[in-house]
């Protein structure tokens, strides 16, 4: 028996026993991805076909590395319930993919299932979850290892092996169009989420590709795939926590991103594919490209093969969709790269395939199981939703709602019954009643509770658009009604048309039917259309406002605070998004969310991001003033007090330093504190931020219940990358502040490296 086919032998021995075997072609087919998964099919009816194009590939390279989206579904793939995989479909095409390559190729290596799952499984009956910045929101990363648990099993049962996750990128600048995907601007809190979705999706057998590696999320003017312009000491300090939390949590894999650092290329820059990420954070897998991104290093090199030359000699080891890699056979005769560094590629590819057993198990059970991941049968999902939305303004405590009462309320505004609204970008098509819109939610809530409040409904305006009629009308119906709610903001649907680019970002759009997602970057943050106006014509009708905002980023608040009584803000909540602010606006639930990103009065003020450096005064302009509401807040329907019990004790080596304290609930309601730990270090090496998150906690607290809580302050929080690139943990003073919804509630300092 040939030593690669012995399942006793480490996947090291295998894989090295089977490159032996393989030709130089052989060995560039495993680090291909050319495929779009979703054309190498056709459905017609109930039956399944592969088409010509994968045929070729696999007789071309005998074999294929891998292949991305066989299941996705969206405008771009041109997939959706009659196209599609949809019940037994699923895995049946899937097999008959393994089948042949293991059957009709000269080693029979199985192809590696890659999948897109920026929020959850991007498929036909895919599950589903709120967006990166909505989760979040909720400040509780146990709570999304959950979901991704669950999201991980109906991976597991279609036989995905890699989970494309977005997990990397640090939102610096809302403009940019993913805002969605980030776990916020500050490096602490997006490292949590971080690590816990990469082990969500491995407790359960699922591989995590984790991107976008590196500081994609900086941007230049909010720009999408635009230069990162800025040193070592920023990377370090704001964008790479995330990468380190991925590595610890077990990733097998990192996406490259499009972006460069400094004048290099992320594709193309060995000390961060290298020296970084395999020498000093111990990361053994694979390194992936982004669609396509090989070839745009044509820019550099002026030449296709010498671009994928150049990508493989920095570190990249699997491409997708580029045609760079399919010359690899002549870069090696060129000798712009050498066979060796294909062999160690080759090599992490197989070595992955031998862990995930796919040479013993190829296949999976063909019956329709994995559809059953939904958010009634699994509450972790609605449980995300419900937290994620943040209480930014409650004048007068005009919410909750009285729901025993005969109370007139009209919803209005374009995202009051727009499901798509609710779902963010990389959202496949959802069934008929497979998720609750806002006035769904608020319908069933009346209904269920038997409540006596009316509910009446006006469009209000167009989301983009201009419509004089529904503004009048709704104006006319805010005088009658005893409050309105009025729900507003954008859409990543990529369901009202538009085309799309070769990597299945949108193109650009000649009618605006998207104002957030991939490469729909925004200039100004202003509402949409005539939204504004809307909001006008509603407080000019005297009666109270609620404004609910949906959207991918964050918006110019200024106006739309000033014309607000009351305002939640729910990125993207997902499929029960409606269910959950309908509990919210009637107290059945008390707001959980915390903001994980500042929101600006205007555009003009960016950045705004709190954690500045206090090199200078941030967000001080002689026209307008600091941002409406700061990373961290967020009220509740409730009251704490908080008591200190035992400050940071001065340390010599910034071991053991902690703050502890007992939060009480004063209120009537059950609700949540957050509490925040930040630190600002008044003397060092090298400038300080301004503040600087370094620890937190959630915990339901029903009335009159007290915690005592000890948040413990990591030591990397106490050190700073000195002017030689040394991490020192240097000696002074060190002040903190506890907070929790944007407000200081304990303060002090201490001394550190004494």
């Amino acid at each position: 028996m040939e030593a690669y086919r012995n399942i006793n032998l480490p996947p090291e021995e295998r894989a090295a026993d089977l490159l032996g075997r393989m030709t130089l072609r052989e060995k560039v087919g495993q680090l291909t991805q050319r495929l779009y998964g979703f054309a190498c099919y056709e459905r017609h009816g109930g039956d399944i076909r592969l088409t010509e194009e994968f045929y070729r590939e696999a007789d071309r390279y005998g074999g294929i590395g891998a292949l991305y989206g066989l299941y996705r579904a969206d405008p771009w793939s041109g997939r959706d319930f009659d196209t599609g995989l949809d019940g037994v479909l699923a895995p049946r095409a899937r097999n008959m993919v393994q089948r042949y390559l293991v059957e009709h190729t000269r080693l029979g290596i199985p192809a590696l299932m890659t999948t897109e799952c920026p929020h959850g499984h991007q498929a036909l009956d895919g599950c589903l979850l709120p967006v990166n910045l909505a989760s979040a929101a909720t400040w509780s990363p146990a709570l999304l290892e959950e979901a991704a648990k669950v999201c991980a099993r109906q991976l597991r049962a279609m036989g995905v092996d890699l989970a494309l996750v977005s997990a990397l990128d640090i939102l610096r600048d809302p403009r940019w169009g993913r805002s969605e995907e980030c776990f916020g601007e500050d490096p602490v809190l997006a490292a949590a989420f971080a690590g816990a979705v990469v082990r969500g999706y491995r407790s359960q057998g699922v591989d995590v590709t984790a991107k976008h590696l590196c500081a994609q999320g900086e941007t230049t003017g909010g720009v999408n795939a635009s230069a990162a312009r800025i040193g070592p000491r920023e990377l370090r300090e704001i964008h790479l926590p995330a990468v380190r939390a991925c590595v610890e949590a077990g990733a097998a894999s990192f996406m490259a991103a499009y972006n460069e650092i400094d004048g290099v290329y992320c594709h193309a820059n060995p000390w961060l594919l290298r020296n970084l990420l395999r020498e000093e954070y111990g990361f053994t897998g694979i390194v992936m490209s982004d669609g396509v991104a090989i070839d745009q290093l044509d820019a550099v090199t002026g030449d296709r093969t010498a671009s994928g030359a150049l990508a493989l000699a920095s570190g990249v080891d699997l491409g997708l969709w580029d045609s760079a890699f399919g010359h690899l056979e002549e870069a090696v005769e060129r000798g712009l790269v050498s066979s060796a560094r294909i062999d160690e590629a080759a090599a992490r590819v197989l070595e992955l395939k031998f862990r995930r057993g796919l040479f013993e198990e190829p296949y999976i059970p063909e019956d329709s199981r994995w559809q059953g991941y939904t958010p009634e049968t699994h509450p972790q999902v609605k449980r995300l939703a419900e937290e994620s939305v943040v209480l930014l303004k409650n004048s007068g405590r005009l919410l909750p709602l009285d729901g025993k009462k005969r109370l007139r309320v009209l919803l209005t505004g374009p995202g009051a019954d727009d499901l798509y609204g609710q779902l963010g970008d990389y959202t496949p098509p959802v069934r008929p009643g497979g998720g609750i819109t806002v006035r769904q939610g608020l319908e069933r809530w009346i209904q269920t509770h038997e409540s006596p409040v009316e509910l009446s409904c006006r469009s209000g305006c167009l989301r983009f658009g201009q419509s004089s009629a529904d503004l009048a009308e709704a104006a006319w119906a805010a005088g009658e009604a005893d409050v309105v709610l009025a729900v507003l903001g954008g859409t990543s649907s990529r369901f009202g048309g538009g085309a799309f680019q070769s990597n299945g970002a949108l193109a650009d759009q000649e009618e605006i039917t998207m104002d957030c997602g991939e490469n729909v970057d925004a200039g100004l943050l202003r509402l949409p259309g005539t939204q504004l106006e809307l909001l006008r014509r509603l407080k000019a009708a005297g009666k109270p406002v609620v404004t609910v905002l949906i959207g991918g980023r964050p918006y110019e608040m200024a106006e739309a605070d000033s014309l607000s009584d009351a305002i939640l803000c729910a990125f993207y909540p997902g499929l029960t998004g409606g269910e959950a602010l309908a509990k919210l606006l009637f107290g059945e639930l008390s707001p959980a969310g915390r903001l994980p990103v500042s929101l600006p009065d205007h555009a003009g003020q960016l950045p705004v991001y709190y954690n500045y450096k206090d090199s200078y005064q941030g967000m001080r302009y002689c026209d307008t003033g600091r941002p409406r509401y700061m990373f961290g807040s967020g009220l509740t329907y409730s009251r704490f007090s908080w008591t200190l019990i035992a400050p940071p004790q001065d340390t010599p080596d910034g071991q053991g330093a902690s703050v502890t304290f007992s939060v009480r609930n004063t209120g009537d309601r059950s609700a949540c504190a957050v509490p925040q730990l930040y630190l600002h270090r008044t003397q060092g090496a090298v400038t300080s931020r301004r503040r600087a998150l370094c620890a937190f906690d959630k915990m339901d607290l029903n009335p009159g219940e007290e915690r005592t809580v000890t948040l413990a302050i990591p030591q990397e929080s106490l050190c700073q990358w000195d002017a030689g690139m040394r991490q020192v943990l240097p000696p002074g003073k060190i002040e903190w502040f506890l907070c929790d919804g944007g407000e200081t509630l304990l303060e002090g300092s201490f001394t550190a490296g004494v």
